[in-house]
């Protein structure tokens, strides 16, 4: 039997609490959770940018089946709403405890833009597909 949902809500925060207080300690102090939107959803985390402070969109899982299509559909859906420039998952790595040592997926378009500052798909950036 699957665990309860507030089981399931109470590892989720967890996972975003772990997240978000490693990045705080290795990327910046402002990286914090996110309050809670609702239908305009914007990711878990707030505060997470490039060098170039370009905002990125974070969505947190932990779950025990992974679901990279889905999550990845929704870090662009909540990029989108918040403007950003990139979205990306950091989802629990089963058995492995250490924050530092969680995945992150993202599309190549992702990490395209990650490395280069300008979407490959955004005609006002002068990417291209």
């Amino acid at each position: 039997m699957g665990r309860s949902r507030a089981a399931a809500r109470a590892a989720g925060s967890s996972m975003e609490r772990l997240a978000a207080d490693y990045l705080k300690a290795h990327v910046s102090r402002f990286i914090d959770r996110r309050v809670r939107l609702g239908a305009r959803d914007c990711g878990d985390l707030i505060n997470v940018e490039t060098q170039d402070c370009a905002r990125v969109v974070v969505e947190v899982k932990n779950v025990a089946t992974m679901s990279l299509g889905a999550w990845l559909a929704e870090a662009e859906v909540e990029r989108i709403n918040d403007g950003a420039l990139v979205g990306l998952v950091i989802h629990k790595r089963r058995g492995v405890a250490a924050p530092g040592d969680q995945f992150v997926t993202m599309t190549l378009r992702d990490l395209a833009a990650l490395l280069t500052g300008k979407r490959p798909d955004d005609p006002l950036s002068g990417g291209q597909s």
